[in-house]
């Protein structure tokens, strides 16, 4: 299960059936969980806690010393969840004492070839980033969120849950859940439809989404104008969740 020119940390936990490829290196304060299989030629630093069935492909380096030049070597977290898929060149780096001191990524993601999660990044479940994406310092992605090949992202940003961003875009400021935005600089195009309808939503919730949506960009209105006309408008647990991700924006949304 462990290849011979592997070399773990004998402070490292790794559970009984994780498999390790050739010449990968796991430090100590690093613990990996059940059914988790590491590639060849990657590097996994702690403190870092990976979930069960964790998949890393070559050449991945994750819990790395992040990149804020703040950072004096103190003892920062990567944590992640279950069934996150690594792909190769991918590099997830740990948090800082300005922050919260770690970075959190939950279960199920997949982060495509040289994707980049930087330092205190909080990132929910089931994301997509695709290949070479770039998440810069203290983005927060919510569940379900679409990053396009390419695609960078100002740090602070965050991203509402089911929100999606094209290809290439660059990102200076926050998206609300839900929303679709492409360019550069980014601009909004309208609701993530494909992904609600995809994902289950109801034929209510995603007319009242897009009513909501029209409000806020298209009707001339101030933010605040809008969420309140959508709050005497609506009751649903989605339009909830689209008006609170705007109200947890603090550089402002994509307009």
């Amino acid at each position: 299960m462990i290849h011979p020119t592997a070399i773990i940390d004998p402070k490292a936990r790794l559970a009984e059936d994780v498999e390790v490829g050739p010449f990968s290196v796991i430090g100590p304060d690093v613990e990996i969980g059940a059914g988790s299989r590491i590639g060849p030629h990657v590097v996994i630093k702690g403190p870092t806690v990976l979930g069960e069935r964790t998949r890393i492909f070559q050449f991945a380096s994750v819990g790395e010393d992040c990149q804020d030049k703040k950072y004096a070597g103190e003892p920062t977290r990567l944590e992640m969840g279950d069934d996150n898929v690594i792909r190769e060149g991918a590099t997830l780096h740990r948090g800082t004492v300005q922050d919260r001191g770690v970075t959190t990524i939950g279960s199920r993601n997949l982060f495509m070839a040289y994707a980049h999660v930087g330092h205190d990044c909080v990132i929910g479940n089931d994301c997509i980033l695709a290949n070479q994406v770039t998440l810069a310092g203290h983005v927060h992605l919510g569940d379900f969120v679409i990053l396009g090949g390419l695609a960078a992202i100002h740090q602070f940003c965050r991203f509402g849950a089911h929100a999606m961003a094209g290809g290439g875009s660059i990102i200076t400021k926050d998206v609300p859940a839900y929303v679709m935005i492409n360019g550069n600089p980014a601009q909004p195009h309208g609701l993530n439809l494909v992904g609600l309808k995809r994902r289950g939503f109801s034929t209510e919730a995603i007319k009242a989404l897009s009513e909501a949506y029209k409000l806020v960009y298209r009707q001339g209105l101030t933010v605040e104008q809008a969420l309140s006309e959508i709050r005497s408008r609506f009751r649903l647990a989605e339009t909830d969740a689209f008006i609170a991700s705007i109200e947890a924006s603090t550089r402002g949304i994509i307009r």
